[in-house]
């Protein structure tokens, strides 16, 4: 995902191409705050959401209000009265599942003619019930009359669709749009168009039920009268495209209501539950479950995790296969659907404007008509230097994990060219190690997941010319290679098995030579173009602990320097230390904190034995979901230290929910337990278990090896959690190892 803090002065586009500054690309403008917004987001399938706590889409500069749907906004403004008014707000919530927004309001003071009270407030009560289904949004309206006399009610809805591609609401200027058809209204349906630059009709399609007192282009209009202690309901429906149906709207409503919680249901249902000691932790982790199953969408070849709301909700390579990484050991139907997409949109030859070369796996997606035009490079777009090892590394977690061969075959085309890229065009330079470098002024400037323009840089603070190694992609290329060991060992290729063993093993002590750094007591942050090291302090390098690629020696250092107070803030590792030149605790890459990036952290520790620093991490996280709202993890927070009884402090533009960070919770408790599979064996180990201080006890139900299923209990005991299998009908074995 990209975001880029711009130089105004810089901004702009040409002949109606955006400009390609390194500082301005693809930015998102902070200009307003998302939590201060603190808004409510719906998705399913390629269509999401975003209301205020009203229930409302206010349309205005640095809003990202509206519906959504393939990276163009079909709804830009819907906003509700009641008798010229807009409504008290008393709550809004989200389900448990996300399956529908429930936003509860009463009238405000209504006054006569005289200027006096005629209807007081709090008499009559509306009930917005909402929910994405299929490419539309419904919503039933409940008016009930808590006065004692009937009332005569107006409720207005205005609305507007600007058809705005979503890189225009982020903040790219464009100078030429296409053409917004003539508003088609009838008695209960209006029909908005607008015919895109990429000669492609886009339309946005609402209808009413009970038919409006009045109907224009812009507001639907209701007259009702309701009794006293009485109620009425209003339908809508807002199709993203021109919906047909026989059924009446308030069926259509229950019905897809049904099948939308149905489906939320059954996406849960397929991964193991978690029930706990600690209430709160039980929210987080429902949310974290709920977050996961909405951001999923169902693809040909199964479950993928778009990557967050508002600003990434599509396929990203990177965000995808670490969100399976992190939910692998709960629902291991989601690393196969990803493997399946990017195996079947792996790139097979040169394109350099998307950055693209044979065997190379996608960085992103999109479908919007900036993209469709070439006004931005990511219709199917690569410049991502570690999705090509990363998908191998998933390959092999996957094959760990369940032991599902068939599958694995399938795509050892794509593993073969993936191993390929790394060792041809992702090793650039022949010095054995993989480097990225875009291949137009198009592409992204930095393509490791810091991908900010000022996120790569020297000691003295100076930004770092490439091409560039980062740290963390080596280790990948490490996993890769352990991953490829294991894959081809188990089709039977030994030679090739052996290949790529030693490969692996030859890669620890030249990557030890040219990445630790004694004085740092920490792996630098990258080699620059002319092999110069960066000697930074980041998080990047406890992505080394993760895959193993550190030697055993080395691990103390890294765990120490890591969660020392400049780099450890209290609520989690931030992404470089404060001692650093670039250190700015508000910044997208250079201070803040990512879940994501800890929880990897925290299970390269529990890799290397230190169960005790992954807690602190666990713990952290915990306390900053608590503060949030929703208990949802969002994309990432500032970096300011952490102090007693305040919560953490919120990044203004970050994507709530995100998928790799709704996962961090889950593969936290997966670091914590030393939890690991052998399904040959059909026994599931836990290697030095722990459980925080905030957790007396944990439950995992329905947890899957192969064709069974278990129930796991754990109970701490001082500093150690004690392991209890339960009843569940099941051959499979339960290890614990000290």
């Amino acid at each position: 995902m990209t975001l880029i803090q711009p130089q105004p002065e810089l901004h702009g586009i040409a002949g109606g191409q955006a400009l390609s500054q390194g500082q301005t690309q693809f930015f998102i403008p902070a200009t307003a705050s998302l939590h201060e917004r603190r808004p409510r987001t719906l998705k399913h399938g390629d269509s999401f959401a975003v209301f205020d706590h009203s229930g409302d889409a206010i349309s205005g500069p640095g809003s990202p209000e509206g519906l959504y749907h393939r990276d163009t906004r079909y709804l830009s403004h819907l906003y509700l009265t009641i008798n010229g008014m807009r409504p008290i707000l008393l709550s809004s919530a989200l389900r448990d599942d996300n399956a529908m927004l429930t936003c509860d309001l009463a009238n405000p003071d209504f006054f006569g003619e005289d200027g006096k009270v005629a209807v007081e407030h709090d008499l009559i009560h509306l009930r917005r019930t909402r929910f994405l289904w299929k490419d539309a949004l419904y919503e039933r309206i409940t008016i009930r009359n808590f006065d004692t006399e009937a009332r005569q009610i107006r409720i207005d809805l205005s609305f507007a669709a600007d058809f705005a591609d979503l890189f225009e609401i982020r903040g790219m200027t464009r100078l030429r749009h296409g053409a917004m058809r003539e508003a088609q209204v009838g008695t209960a349906d209006v029909l908005l168009g607008y015919l895109g630059r990429d000669d492609r009709e886009r339309q946005t399609h609402l209808h009413f039920d009970p038919v409006p007192s009045e109907l224009t282009d812009s507001y639907a209009r209701f007259d009702v009268t309701v009794l006293p202690g009485q109620r009425c309901a209003l339908f809508t429906r807002i199709g993203c495209g021109r919906v047909e149906t026989s059924d009446a709207l308030p069926k259509q409503f229950l019905k897809s209501l049904r099948e939308a919680m149905h489906a939320l249901g059954a996406a849960r249902k397929r991964a193991a539950a978690l029930h706990s000691s600690n209430d709160l932790f039980n929210e987080v982790t429902r949310r974290s479950v709920a977050d996961i199953s909405m951001l999923s969408t169902d693809t040909e070849f199964g479950p993928y995790p778009y990557a967050g709301i508002p600003w990434f909700s599509t396929i990203f390579g990177r965000d995808a296969i670490i969100t399976a990484l992190e939910t692998l050991w709960m629902d291991p139907a989601i690393s196969r659907g990803v493997l399946g997409y990017l195996a079947a949109h792996q790139a097979t030859s040169f394109d350099p404007a998307a950055d693209a070369e044979p065997g190379k796996i996608l960085h992103e997606v999109r479908h919007g008509e900036m993209a469709e035009l070439g006004e931005v490079p990511f219709r199917h777009y690569y410049g991502s230097i570690d999705s090509t090892p990363l998908f191998v590394m998933l390959a092999g977690a996957y094959l760990e994990r369940t032991g599902d061969i068939a599958f694995l075959q399938r795509i050892l085309p794509n593993i073969d060219a993936a191993l390929s890229w790394i060792d041809t065009h992702g090793d650039r330079d022949g010095d054995g190690f993989v480097e990225y470098g875009r291949l137009t002024d198009q592409g992204l400037q930095n393509q490791g997941w810091k991908d900010s323009h000022d996120s790569i840089f020297h000691a003295d603070g100076s930004i770092a010319r490439g091409p560039i190694a980062l740290v963390e992609v080596q280790a990948y290329v490490y996993g890769a290679w352990k991953a490829a060991e294991a894959l081809f060992g188990a089709v039977g290729e030994d030679e090739r098995a052996a290949v790529y063993r030693d490969r692996a093993a030859q890669l620890i002590d030249r990557f030890d030579a040219a990445f630790f750094d004694a004085t740092l007591g920490t792996y630098v942050l990258a080699l620059d173009g002319d092999k110069q090291p960066c000697r930074v302090r980041s998080s990047n390098a406890g992505h080394v602990l993760y895959t193993g690629l550190a030697r055993e020696e080395r691990a103390e250092a890294v765990v120490r320097t890591l969660m020392a107070p400049a780099s450890f803030s209290g609520w989690g590792v931030r992404t470089i230390a404060s001692t650093e030149k670039r250190y700015n605790p508000m910044s997208y890459h250079n201070g803040s904190i990512w879940p994501h990036d800890n929880a990897l952290i925290a299970g390269g520790f529990s890799r290397y034995g230190y169960q005790r620093e992954a807690a602190q991490i666990f713990e952290g996280l915990f306390a900053a979901a608590t503060y949030v709202d929703m208990m949802r993890l969002p994309e990432l927070f500032c970096g300011f230290p952490r102090r007693r009884s305040q919560g953490p402090t919120f990044y203004p533009v970050a994507c709530s929910p995100q998928a790799w960070s709704a996962a961090a919770p889950l593969a936290l408790i997966q670091s914590s337990l030393g939890l690991w599979f052998d399904v040959p064996a059909a026994q599931i180990s836990f290697h030095k278990p722990t459980l925080p201080h905030f957790l007396q006890s944990l439950t995992i139900r329905r947890l899957g090896i192969g064709a069974a299923k278990v129930d796991i209990a754990f109970d701490r005991i001082g500093d150690q959690a004690v392991v209890k299998p339960m009843p569940h009908g099941s051959n499979a074995r339960i290890a614990t190892i000290a």
